[in-house]
Parts: structure tokens; C-alpha cells; sequence
């Protein structure tokens, strides 16, 4: 029997809708009544034009109704190069502190007109991740701790990107570099236990993996600030689990400490409450500092010192991206941006 191929004409049904066609530019300014630079100008917060708040009004209203939003990848073609910051996640949980500050860069970039995306690179560090993120053709990149090196930053600027800024305790060639001194967290919270007659310091170090970025510049930071004194320093290594910080307070009366640095307020409230439940009182026996603080360090029973840090505004930092992206070819700046002050409360 002969082959024979009959074909069926497809009939749309009730579950298959005919898709409908996706909005354009021109129907937003045919609906609002004006030209399609006008959307242009509006959508894209052009400032260099001057549009009525009334003709602003009707594009947006248009492009709501029609569910328009601007096409990236057109735009980017038309300015040269993309929108978009690139922000690496931390390799390590981001605290309350770091959180607020990456919310407050993301809304003052998007108020210069900047699509920030966060990327989470599995596995990978230093240049082999700044590989990954060249692939993306972001126009800045923002990274925090332990980024890439001189040849990473190279390869992103081949691949595009017109700032790239690092956020950490040491500057990289070709990159410009926002200098977070962890040391000084750490002197201060040493200068202040001393200055508290205390002269047996404790300090948390963090057991868990990427934080030795911090935490060890805190530790070296109590040292220096005791060095020469009659005070000695004792190195705690601490995870973050009720049995970890169980285990240390178990061991507390022998280690003979009167005061403890916990790197930050979360490491701090962890210890305290098992200090306490060891019986050892706060602070007649150990008096008790944290850093970053926190909201919750002020709703403890004692209320827990603490050194206040002062990271970067948000806005400031948007505002270096945007510089450097309009004129990449500056030198690199460094700025020393994290400042450490003390918090008095009743834990010391």
C-alpha cells in the first residue's frame, strides 16, 4: 500500500489560545498620542530631554495598559552597552548589615537607570568567576570579599564591563577598590575592653569556611590594639550552632577569659546565652562585645555592646558606577569607606 500523508489543518481550541502579538514602542505612543522617541525618552528616564509630567503621565498609563516594558537587549544595542551591574553573591551568608546595604545600591542603581542582577557563581573563585561573569556582558561589576585578580578584572574589561569596583580589604590592579579596614573593628573592640580594666580577651573566630576574609583581620586588629600592654589575647574558634557554642562555655572557667570579642552581634548573642546558661554572669565575669549592631543586641537581658560599623552609602556608590561607566578611562580610585565606633551598653 502506497504512503500517503494527509495533513490536518489545526484548529486553535479553548486551551490554546492564539498567542497574542507582544506590545511594541509603536503601539504605546500610537495609544498615549506621541511620538515613539517620547516613549523612548520617558521609559528610559532620559534627562536630557524635557517632557511635560502630563505626557509622562500618558506613557506610562499607555504602556501599563498595553503591558509594554522595554525591549534590554534594543537598548543596550542603541547605547553601545548593557544596563546591567553584576553583583556576585558572597560566598558566605550575607548578615542584616551587608542586606540593607546591597538594598540600598540596588534602588539608588535603579534610579540611575541600571538593571542590578545578583549571581551566584557554584564553585568557582577568583579568575576562573570572573570568566563567568564576563559571559553575562555586564557593564559594572561590584564584588564583595575576595574578587578576582588583575588578570580577572582584565577579562571582564575585554568583555565590556566599563567599572569594575571591589569591596574588601585589599585593592586590585586595574580595579577601583572600596577598602574595608576589618582591623579597625577590631582595634576598637580590643581598646575598649581594655580601657574596661578587662585584660584576658577572648576572640571569636568563626569556624565556618569564607569568613576568615573578616574575621581574621578583627582578630589581628584586638592584637594590635593590645599589643605592648599587660593584656593577653586568646584565639576562640566558634561555629555558629547552639553545640559549638556550648562546648566553648563548658570550657569557659578554665580558659580563664574576663572578656570576649564575638566578631559580630549574631556570633555574640550565641555565646551569651550559653555563657549563661553555664551560670557565668555578664558582665561581672565576661564582659561581652559584638559588632555590626544589630536591632535584636539592644533586646537582650544585658543589652549587648557592640562596635557600630559604617559601610558606604548606597547612593555614593551608585554614583561612582555611574561615573566610571560614562567615563571608563580614568585611573582607578580607592576609597577607605568602613568606619568603627563603640556601643556602649550593659554586656560591657
Amino acid at each position: 500500500m502506497p504512503y500517503v500523508m494527509v495533513q490536518i489543518p489545526h484548529t486553535p481550541s479553548a486551551a490554546s489560545p492564539t498567542p497574542r502579538p507582544v506590545p511594541t514602542s509603536a503601539d504605546v505612543a500610537r495609544l498615549a498620542g506621541v511620538s515613539r522617541a517620547t516613549v523612548s525618552y520617558v521609559l528610559n528616564n532620559t534627562s536630557a530631554v524635557r517632557i511635560s509630567e502630563p505626557t509622562r503621565r500618558r506613557v506610562h498609563e499607555a504602556a501599563k495598559e498595553l503591558g509594554y516594558v522595554p525591549h534590554a537587549a534594543a537598548r543596550s544595542l542603541r547605547a553601545g552597552h548593557s544596563r546591567m551591574v553584576l553583583m556576585p553573591a558572597p560566598a558566605i551568608p550575607a548578615g542584616p548589615l551587608y542586606g540593607q546595604f546591597i538594598n540600598d545600591l540596588q534602588w539608588a542603581l535603579s534610579r540611575l537607570d541600571y538593571t542590578v542582577v545578583q549571581y551566584v557563581t557554584a564553585g568557582l573563585r577568583g579568575d576562573e568567576a570572573a570568566r563567568a561573569w564576563a559571559e553575562l556582558r555586564p557593564v559594572a561589576v561590584l564584588v564583595p570579599g575576595a574578587g578576582p585578580g588583575a588578570e580577572g578584572v582584565a577579562v571582564l574589561k575585554r568583555a565590556g564591563a566599563r567599572a569594575v569596583v571591589t569591596l574588601g580589604p585589599e585593592r586590585v590592579d586595574g580595579a577601583h577598590a572600596l577598602l574595608m579596614d576589618h582591623e579597625a573593628v577590631g582595634r576598637c573592640a580590643g581598646a575598649h575592653l581594655y580601657a574596661r580594666g578587662r585584660r584576658r580577651v577572648g576572640v571569636v573566630v568563626p569556624a565556618e569556611t569564607g569568613l576568615e576574609t573578616y574575621s581574621r583581620p578583627r582578630l589581628e586588629g584586638v592584637r594590635r590594639a593590645l599589643y605592648g600592654t599587660d593584656a593577653s589575647v586568646t584565639e576562640l574558634p566558634l561555629g555558629y550552632t547552639e553545640q559549638s557554642a556550648g562546648e566553648l562555655a563548658s570550657r569557659w572557667r578554665q580558659l580563664g577569659i574576663d572578656s570576649v570579642f564575638a566578631y559580630n552581634d549574631e556570633y555574640a548573642m550565641l555565646l551569651m546565652r550559653a555563657l549563661q546558661d553555664e551560670g557565668v554572669r555578664i558582665p561581672e565575669d565576661t564582659a561581652v562585645v559584638g559588632a555590626d549592631d544589630l536591632m535584636l543586641g539592644r533586646l537582650l537581658r544585658p543589652r549587648l555592646s557592640t562596635i557600630h560599623i559604617e559601610l558606604p552609602s548606597g547612593r555614593e556608590l551608585a554614583e561612582l558606577v555611574d561615573r566610571v561607566v560614562r567615563d571608563p578611562g580614568g585611573t582607578p580610585e580607592t576609597h577607605e569607606v568602613l568606619g568603627a565606633s563603640v556601643v556602649r551598653r550593659e554586656s560591657s
